[in-house]
């Protein structure tokens, strides 16, 4: 039997729950290079997907990866050229769902996380895992991330908007750099 995993995804600083409750953005990036090694790639996720569709199944939407947990529902659930987009709406008739909303408003949550089964990998001559389908069982809101540059969608985003998302990731990426440099000098 395989075996579930996780892969975390930063939310970053411009994580929005509009209206208290609705929630968007990427919950896995394509061809980013996770804490762990591994690198999912593009269609990983278009089988699972689409067997969810076929038997009117859907992602669950947990709190830190907590099957007696659910906190909301993910609306959509989708591949594009990016990563694998999410939007949903936490519950806040639920306690943790209230909790939840309340944390990442002010900043103390910033991480997605996805539980899944790797069905098909490979690894490469670096010893990175080339994840190249999924089955993806559920996204979580969690407290620590493991892959950085996915962020959840402030309102009005939208992710068709590769450019400036860029080049805000460059500039992300240079205020690290700078840091780190003026630390070691410093």
């Amino acid at each position: 039997m395989l075996e579930l995993e996780h892969k975390f995804a930063r939310l970053g600083g411009d994580v929005a729950v509009t209206d208290g409750t609705a929630i968007s953005g990427y919950a896995s990036l394509f061809g980013a290079i996770d804490q762990g090694g591994d690198v999912v790639e593009a269609g990983a996720y278009a089988a699972s997907l689409a067997r969810l569709a076929q038997a009117g199944g859907r992602v669950k939407m947990l709190w830190q990866h907590d099957p007696t947990e659910p906190i909301g529902v993910w609306d959509e659930v989708r591949e594009d050229a990016r990563g694998l987009w999410v939007k949903g709406r936490i519950l806040t008739e639920v306690a943790r769902g209230r909790e939840a909303a309340t944390l990442i408003g002010a900043g103390a949550i910033d991480g997605l996380s996805i539980g899944y089964r790797t069905i098909k990998a490979r690894k490469d001559d670096k010893g990175l895992r080339h994840l190249s389908e999924l089955e993806l069982w559920e996204v979580s809101l969690v407290t620590f991330p493991m892959l950085v540059q996915a962020r959840v969608a402030a309102k009005g985003d939208d992710p068709g908007d590769a450019a400036l998302r860029r080049l805000a990731a460059a500039f992300q990426d240079a205020r690290r750099v700078l840091g780190a440099d003026q630390a070691r000098q410093g």
